[in-house]
């Protein structure tokens, strides 16, 4: 019995030890560790920061490199336009050969008109693409 009554002032008298001196400086510890996290994370985002820039640079650099001035981008429309024309006048040829002259040249009309059709949308879109003002 004097061993339980021992063991019942024991854990009384830890509880108010822990209670009086342990939990008041882990209480203290919390902000402090807060603190160093914070800190913590603050340089990694900064260190971040200062990668992604590299990309960015690394993205405008590659950017700057291939893109073309606006009279390169008038030489190939004009290449575009003198192929369009050029397919444009078989496809004709073709045409009257096949209507006026009777002759069997269905599959070749078909072929080039075709690509005439692919070759103007291309021509537009390129066009539209490059120097509308959006």
């Amino acid at each position: 019995m004097v061993v339980m009554q021992f063991r019942g002032r024991m854990s009384f008298w830890f509880s108010r030890f822990v209670s009086a001196c342990v939990l008041p400086l882990l209480l203290m510890a919390l902000p402090v560790s807060a603190v160093m996290a914070a800190d913590a994370s603050s340089d990694q985002h900064g260190d971040g920061a200062i990668v992604m820039e590299v990309f960015n640079e690394q993205a405008l650099a590659k950017a700057e490199a291939y893109e073309l001035s606006d009279e390169r981008k008038h030489q190939i429309l004009f290449v575009m336009g003198v192929a369009l024309l050029v397919l444009l006048g078989l496809t004709a040829y073709f045409g009257i050969a096949l209507g006026i002259g009777g002759k069997d040249v269905f599959v070749p009309h078909m072929v080039s008109a075709g690509l005439t059709i692919t070759l103007s949308l291309a021509h537009a879109v390129t066009a539209v693409v490059w120097f509308f003002p959006f």
